[in-house]
């Protein structure tokens, strides 16, 4: 099986570049609805699922190699190079930004523009470094997913999402959570919340813009302050939104920031 067919990969647009999305955990390619077929008159669009969402193929996921966030990012660049994607424009949600970071460190010459939506380089608090959650609490909320998906995805999704005046997004995660097989979303997890991309920031090469939102209980402004001063000539964009998902809760913000970048 093609890594197009096992990530379940839909193209459309067809501009003379390419411009991929990726979803962060718990997520599908759906989540990028609002916002990808704005793109379709300037660039060929590509969507995806990581392996474990949506219409990926399940029986492809190997906990080795998922372990780190590399193996995600070899996906990327094996997805872009069936697709014979160079000088592409890379948009990463969450934890797909830092996939998105590593596979530019991998393969420079395959994306040489990255838009980072919340990204978070590490999670866990380190000495000089605020990530907005100690290892304690790491530890916890990877031993509850394990325990209990259903309840975990049913508290988590709508702090995630935050904006509770739409609640609708907030269960649309959770549901997207539950749809996961529990022993791969417990890995997703734990190579998420256990990664530390720091020292890989200074080694990106393409033009980047990180977007951040108010109230991002997953990843501050703090954290989106420090991914700016790290990776070179990095931009900074606060968007009128709150919450880690403004793809769904404010997709307006999102392409406007894409346009005015790309």
């Amino acid at each position: 099986m093609s890594a197009l067919e096992r990530h379940n990969v839909k193209t459309s647009g067809s501009g003379a570049r390419s411009l991929v999305f990726a979803h962060g955990f718990g997520c599908d390619q759906s989540m990028w609805r609002h916002v990808a077929p704005h793109f379709e008159d300037r660039f060929t669009v590509v969507t995806f699922d990581h392996i474990g969402a949506g219409g990926s193929d399940s029986k492809a996921y190997d906990p080795a190699k998922y372990a780190t966030l590399n193996g995600y990012a070899a996906d990327v660049v094996e997805i872009a190079e069936e697709l014979d994607i160079q000088d592409g424009i890379f948009v990463g949600h969450s934890v797909s930004a830092m996939i998105g970071a590593l596979s530019n460190v991998a393969r420079p010459d395959i994306f040489s523009t990255l838009i980072l939506v919340g990204p978070s380089p590490r999670y866990v608090d380190d000495a000089d470094y605020e990530g907005g959650f100690s290892a304690d609490d790491i530890d916890d909320l990877l031993a509850s997913l394990e325990e209990n998906p259903l309840a975990w995805s049913a508290s988590m999704a709508p702090m995630i999402v935050g904006n509770p005046d739409q609640p609708e997004h907030g269960e649309e995660l959770a549901q997207s959570i539950c749809k996961l097989d529990p022993d791969i979303a417990t890995g997703f997890a734990r190579a998420t919340f256990t990664s530390d991309n720091r020292d890989d920031l200074p080694n990106v090469t393409a033009r980047t813009l990180i977007l951040q939102c108010r109230n991002d209980i997953i990843a501050s402004e703090r954290v989106g302050a420090y991914v700016r001063d790290k990776i070179p000539g990095s931009q900074l964009v606060m968007l009128n939104a709150s919450g880690h998902c403004p793809n769904l809760t404010a997709p307006e913000e999102v392409i406007a920031a894409i346009r005015d970048f790309v």
